[in-house]
C-alpha cells in the first residue's frame, strides 16, 4: 500500500468518523443557517425554530470554531433573553449536514432557501 492510497484511506476513515458523531440538539438547543458575520466573534443567525438571533462563538471556542455565510450551526439561546441572542456550539460538516437531512431534523431547511 503506498502512501497515496494510506492517505485515502485515512481521509475516508475520518468522513465515516465525523458522521458516527453528529451532535444533535437537546433541550432548548436548536439548528439554524448562519446568514452574516457581525464581527467581534458575533453572527446573525436564522434558527429553524422560526426566529433570528445575534449569536455569538463562546470564548472557549474562538479559536477552534471558524464559520462562515451558509453554514449550518448548533445555537443554544440565552436564558436571559432567548428570543433574540444565543451561543453558536458546533458546525456542522458537510457530510453531516447530508446525515441530518436524511434523519429528518433539516425538514424546515427548504422553507428558509425561498427568501
Amino acid at each position: 500500500m503506498g502512501k497515496k492510497e494510506r492517505e485515502e484511506q485515512a481521509r475516508k476513515d475520518a468522513i465515516e468518523e465525523e458522521i458516527r458523531r453528529v451532535k444533535l440538539p437537546r433541550g432548548i438547543q436548536t439548528l439554524g443557517i448562519l446568514d452574516a458575520r457581525l464581527g467581534g466573534s458575533r453572527s446573525r443567525v436564522r434558527c429553524l425554530d422560526g426566529k433570528t438571533r445575534v449569536c455569538r462563538i463562546p470564548g472557549r471556542l474562538k479559536r477552534r470554531l471558524w464559520v462562515r455565510e451558509g453554514d449550518i450551526v448548533l445555537i443554544e439561546p440565552w436564558e436571559l433573553n432567548p428570543e433574540d441572542r444565543g451561543d453558536i456550539l458546533f458546525k456542522y460538516s458537510k457530510a453531516q449536514v447530508q446525515l441530518l437531512k436524511r434523519k429528518g431534523y433539516l425538514e424546515k431547511l427548504d422553507e428558509f432557501d425561498e427568501f
